[in-house]
């Protein structure tokens, strides 16, 4: 996503103007978000990770089931790596068996496929599922959440903390709305194939058929995902997902006080986002941005791209406002090479930067030849 390709780079540098709009339409601004009856909560606009609303975000707060898209994620990347396969069929131990809270009621001793043992987790919020996939990837649940951890680290969730692969209360074991948001985004992602699952209104297993716990499933079509959660620590807790016309936005509301405001307040929380806001994507990955003067290059030009689509969210209507720009060095002069940043294309809005990121050139460029190289440095003695 644009937002982790985001650098500070300091140059000395000249502004080389892609487009500069005049408009009223610069000073639109969409209004206060809905006050929500919520411990936290977050909204994300998905492609440009661009924040839309949000409350005590980065507080550590108890996620009880939240905790599964972690577990979740971490299985996935396991099957990604080769590490286990989806095929696997897991022996279910007593202690899976025994775990306690939401169940998809696997038995002690039995084989289940991890295919089975995810739909469990994801739709029915299976604790058994959870540990019983926790120890098949990492042999024991404790080692499963140092797995966990690291993952958490590695998507820079720096409010979070796993004891467990369930989410049933322990001291300590904590992450916030910022942090899930990012690991929501990163699931989304990275294994559209298997977030399938959490659109799934309910799945049957051993005889057994559960109902998704997120009510919003049926209340609105373009929600298809992702999890709800609940202790009495943590209060009632969801995370939800929806598309419209293009646009995804990802919710967090942790902390409400029954199921009905946990999807009622989601709701008002998604509606804000997509009534007062759009998402579009401004670059191209590979997209040209402008061409800059070569110095003592094979070439006397290059043209500035960026290696990845990069997306926007503003105000509705202000699309049009947006004002882009790219920094270059004064005098970049050859070699060159495609792979190295030689700058920063910038978008604003007003005084809001809405994204800064690195521009590369769109060839390697070899130095000139003794003559050509001469003449150039010629005239840049005279500039």
């Amino acid at each position: 996503m644009k937002y982790r390709y985001a650098r500070n780079i300091f140059l000395t540098a000249v502004a080389v103007v892609l487009t500069l709009p005049q408009s009223l339409s610069a000073q639109i601004a969409a209004p206060s978000p809905p006050r929500l009856n919520a411990n936290a909560y977050l909204l994300l606009d998905f492609a440009s990770g661009r924040v839309l609303a949000s409350k005590n975000a980065d507080a550590p707060l108890d996620p009880a089931s939240i905790t599964k898209l972690m577990t979740a994620y971490a299985v996935f990347r396991a099957i990604r790596s080769g590490q286990i396969n989806i095929d696997d069929e897991v022996l279910v131990s007593e202690k899976a068996w025994r775990t306690p809270g939401s169940r998809m009621f696997i038995e002690v001793g039995k084989r289940v496929p991890v295919e089975q043992l995810l739909p469990g987790m994801i739709v029915q919020s299976g604790n058994d599922a959870s540990v019983a996939l926790a120890e098949h990837v990492a042999g024991t649940e404790e080692t499963f959440a140092e797995i966990m951890n690291q993952l958490a680290a590695e998507l820079g969730m720096t409010s979070t903390r796993y004891l467990n692969s369930t989410g049933l209360p322990a001291d300590g074991h904590l992450t916030s709305a910022t942090d899930i948001a990012k690991l929501a985004s990163a699931l989304i992602e990275e294994f559209p194939d298997y977030y399938k699952w959490y659109s799934q209104k309910q799945y049957t297993y051993n005889g057994i058929t559960q109902g998704n716990r997120n009510a919003l499933l049926w209340r609105d079509e373009t929600v298809d995902g992702m999890k709800t959660g609940y202790t009495e620590s943590a209060g009632y807790c969801l995370v939800s997902s929806a598309e419209r016309d293009g646009m995804r936005l990802i919710a967090v509301v942790l902390g409400t006080r029954s199921p009905a405001a946990r999807a009622n307040e989601s709701q008002a929380l998604l509606n804000y986002g997509f009534r007062f806001f759009e998402s579009a994507k401004l670059w191209d990955a590979g997209e040209v941005l402008t061409n800059a003067r070569v110095w003592k290059g094979a070439s006397d030009s290059t043209g500035l791209v960026v290696r990845e689509p990069v997306f926007v969210a503003v105000p509705r209507g202000a699309l049009d406002s947006i004002e882009t720009d790219v920094e270059v060095p004064a005098n970049i002069v050859a070699p060159l090479s495609s792979a190295e940043s030689i700058g920063t294309a910038h978008a604003r809005l007003g005084i809001e930067t809405l994204a800064s990121v690195p521009v590369f050139s769109d060839a390697d460029i070899p130095a000139a030849g003794l003559i050509s190289s001469a003449w150039d440095e010629l005239l840049l003695w005279f500039e």
